[in-house]
């Protein structure tokens, strides 16, 4: 991608208390938002607060120059997260979480091999029921972390008989190689109360209080189940350890 010109100035003013700086021991992290988005959700349409980051090795307290090298940086061949707030977030006392692993199959096509599609639009209604929560979109995870070219070849040895841990690890990749500390970090620069989680996997709860952020409890999101995704299922139960939908005890922040 060519470079025309630099970032305008009128545009860097607006866009100067939209941009919050977050540093990490891998650098920084841009955070830009909030930016009003109306959902269609289950026909209805509800407000949300979209933000969005950048995490980058780079660490400037010049915003400025970060904006101004991004129309040359192509970030269209990269990923980038983004989380969906509502309601008042910062301040209600107790709100819920959604940690969002991107599905293309699912969120975007519909695709009934998994419950990611059904997960990501149920725990967006809970949190809107609720009143206050954050679903955080975390667009480096696909596959559990192995990428859509490398998904798709596991599918296919899924077809012939391997379950999803067997066709990782076939593939030379680990179970779940999803990490959550980019997330962690936005999460914590824009919530210090405590928060439920919406989640089968333990392994999303253990990573939130490792990081010593108050887990209020927990609330499993189990649902559209048919003969496309059973065996999916039971293979996240059996083999990847996540909870089962009778399993509904909270987790106290120990």
């Amino acid at each position: 991608m060519n470079k025309v010109q630099t970032v305008s100035k009128e545009a860097l003013a607006v866009l100067d208390d939209k941009i919050q700086l977050i540093q990490s021991n891998q650098g920084s992290i841009y955070l830009v938002g909030p930016i009003k988005l109306p959902i269609n959700l289950y026909g209805e349409t509800v407000v949300f607060q979209w933000y969005c980051w950048l995490q980058t090795k780079e660490v400037k307290e010049d915003i400025h120059q970060i904006i101004d090298k991004l129309s040359s940086a192509n970030l269209a061949e990269l990923q980038q997260s983004s989380v969906l707030i509502y309601g008042d977030f910062e301040h209600q006392e107790d709100a819920l979480i959604r940690m969002h692993s991107i599905c293309h199959t699912g969120d975007i096509f519909g695709s009934k091999r998994c419950d990611c599609g059904f997960q990501l639009k149920e725990s967006m209604q809970m949190i809107v029921d609720h009143g206050a929560g954050a679903l955080f979109y975390l667009a480096n995870h696909e596959g559990r972390g192995i990428g859509l070219f490398s998904k798709a070849m596991a599918y296919i040895l899924q077809e012939n008989g391997y379950d999803t841990v067997e066709a990782n690890e076939s593939l030379g990749f680990v179970d779940d190689s999803r990490n959550y500390d980019d997330a962690i970090q936005v999460l914590k620069a824009l919530r210090s109360k405590p928060v439920t989680l919406l989640t089968n996997n333990p392994k999303k709860l253990a990573a939130l209080i490792d990081a010593g952020l108050p887990i209020s409890g927990r609330t499993p999101l189990w649902g559209d189940v048919s003969e496309f995704n059973e065996a999916y299922l039971q293979t996240k139960i059996k083999r990847s350890g996540h909870l089962e939908a009778e399993a509904e005890g909270t987790c106290p922040n120990a």
